[in-house]
């Protein structure tokens, strides 16, 4: 008879790359493989299996999570065009011209929509972590961003009906061409959103210029990744004016360039901000929020946090930026919008120009808002709703569904938390400067992912943090908040192993999140108590100031740490767990 602890239910495993799946693989090893008896549906997510099986093995994923409903999720890459190439150099047998986009892109997204599920990120609760907050009052850092264009000059509406919106162009043929269509339900928002690229341009001189006549550091954020169409259309156009107009000046006179995606600048902007810098921003919907942000920040600087910061990021129905349709013009011309066979707008664009055409799900939106509230309610947490909808009827119906959620819970004797509905930006400053004791800030997907980084950041490493989504059918997906850690991986590699750096307490509080889901559906008492345990390890061995090095001084006793590395720190949490 065997001695491990029986569980009943499978547990899907999506594995990922670069350092974190070192660890993953061990953390699996020791944490679920040793002790359990269970069985995994394990699919290989890494990059390079994506490529080899067209997508196929995202598709897999989201198939396995629907049908055994509980799952870990580990980081993986998102490839660049570089990164992509070199795949293909791998493998000359795929053809590049006829990969499929789930083939190349983040898996993320597919995986979201094709479960259903939200997503809510938690700091986990460590006793003994204090983050050193960063002398932020009077620090001379601006913000740059375009003053039209993008989602503030965009059209945006809700359907009357249920049907199609369709997206036409009429270039020289002067003949209508079908560029995108999807379906709408009546009442779901859509928006039409483009960009002049001469105005793109312009700005980028005004950015650049004004950095090197006021000497300052120059920061660049886009999400050129998971919006390639237009982000990514906007960062190729303004670096190739950095390089051919700016760069040797700015390297002469000493300034840095940076570009990272606007989540990770967000987060670098709270926490580690340099001394001097002009923040670029071209995307005005994101620009002003962070603007707003620099100018409280300069005059109240970062309070301490008392309390555990929530962040529920709409995701499923793939709405706003992340599922949209986005591409530059291949010729001046005229976009239309027609919506079963109606035109709603029109607007000229010119050729490069960036298109992007989004819409949301109104059920998707009405099963996060109750989502939001049923999580809200279970852990006593304040909500403070962030919404455009005094001028955008795409933020408007949010606003709608709230009040409608709230109507339908009251009926039913059970009453939302306490909330409110403010703006993003407001939403945004009030999470950093002003945060109440115990709060949940729900998002958008876009501003999700930059307001969790930003948590994240505040809380001292991205390792520190919990993520969960959640779909409306109890699928439930576990996951850590960071990335690969590529940079560890290279010296992982060049040290032939021997250096092991990364902080696996995230990745270890998704097996233990998932292990206590799997033993509460199937009332398995054993498992419960193991998961229960293995969680309380974690946090004893953060508690005893055995830290990896991004937590190095970060502990209310710095001079009491002992810092391991990654294997060093996987046994102590062994150690606890089985002592």
């Amino acid at each position: 008879m065997s001695d491990k602890i029986q569980v009943a239910a499978p547990l899907v495993i999506l594995h990922g790359d670069e350092m974190a799946q070192v660890a993953f693989e061990k953390i699996i090893d020791t944490f679920v493989t040793r002790p359990l008896d269970i069985e995994l549906v394990e699919i290989d997510l890494t990059a390079e299996n994506r490529l080899v099986t067209n997508g196929q093995a995202v598709l897999d994923a989201i198939d396995a999570l629907n049908r055994h409903q509980v799952g870990i999720k580990n980081a993986g890459m998102t490839v660049n065009r570089e990164q992509r190439d070199a795949l293909l150099a791998q493998h000359p047998e795929l053809d590049a011209a006829t990969l499929h986009p789930l083939a190349t892109k983040s898996p993320n997204g597919a995986i979201r929509k094709g479960i259903g599920g939200n997503i809510t990120r938690e700091d986990i609760e460590f006793r003994n972590l204090k983050v050193e907050r960063p002398a932020w009052v009077g620090r001379d850092i601006e913000v740059e961003t375009m003053e039209h264009g993008g989602i503030k000059d965009s059209y945006n509406a809700l359907s009357g009906a249920t049907g199609v919106v369709k997206l036409l162009f009429v270039g020289e043929s002067g003949d209508p061409v079908e560029l995108h269509r999807r379906e709408v339900h009546k009442g779901d928002p859509w928006l039409l959103a483009t960009n002049d690229l001469e105005d793109v341009k312009a700005w980028a001189h005004r950015f650049f210029r004004r950095a090197l006549d006021e000497k300052r550091d120059i920061y660049l954020g886009l999400k050129d990744t998971v919006i390639a169409g237009y982000d990514g259309v906007m960062r190729a156009a303004i670096e190739a004016i950095y390089r051919e107009h700016y760069q040797a000046e700015a390297e002469s006179l000493g300034l840095a360039y940076h570009y990272e995606l606007i989540d990770a600048q967000a987060a670098r902007l709270v926490a580690n901000p340099p001394e001097r810098a002009l923040w670029g921003v071209p995307d005005n919907n994101t620009g002003r929020k962070l603007y707003k942000l620099v100018e409280q920040l300069k005059r109240h600087g970062i309070p301490d946090r008392k309390a555990q910061v929530s962040i529920s990021r709409m995701s499923a129905g793939g709405g706003d930026q992340y599922g949209s349709f986005n591409l530059p013009a291949e010729e001046d011309g005229i976009l239309k919008v027609v919506v079963d066979g109606e035109e709603k707008h029109a607007r000229r664009v010119n050729k490069g120009d960036p298109i992007l055409l989004m819409s949301n799900d109104r059920e998707a939106i009405k099963d996060w808002v109750l989502q939001v509230f049923r999580d809200a309610s279970r852990k006593d947490k304040e909500v403070y709703f962030g919404l455009k909808r005094e001028y955008m009827d795409y933020d408007e119906v949010f606003s709608d569904v709230i009040t409608e959620a709230r109507r339908e819970l009251a009926h039913n004797d059970t009453p939302p938390p306490s909330f409110m509905i403010m703006r993003p930006s407001s939403q945004l400053i009030k999470m950093i400067t002003d945060p109440p004791r115990n709060a949940l800030y729900p998002a958008q997907n876009l501003d999700g992912d930059i307001f969790s980084d930003i948590s994240a950041a505040l809380g001292g490493s991205l390792a520190t943090a919990s993520s969960i989504i959640e779909s409306k059918n109890g699928t439930m997906l576990f996951e850590a908040p960071h990335g690969t850690a590529h940079d560890l991986y290279l010296k992982y590699l060049e040290s032939d192993g021997q250096e092991a750096h990364f902080n696996s307490s995230a990745l270890i509080y998704a097996v233990g999140n998932a292990l206590e889901t799997l033993a509460e559906r199937e009332g398995n008492a054993a498992l419960t108590d193991y998961a229960t345990r293995l969680k309380a390890a974690l946090i004893d061995t953060i508690g005893d100031g055995i830290v990896t090095g991004d937590l190095k001084g970060k502990t209310t006793e710095p001079d009491k740490e002992t810092v391991v590395d990654m294997h060093g720190f996987l046994d102590a949490v062994e150690a606890r767990l089985t002592a």
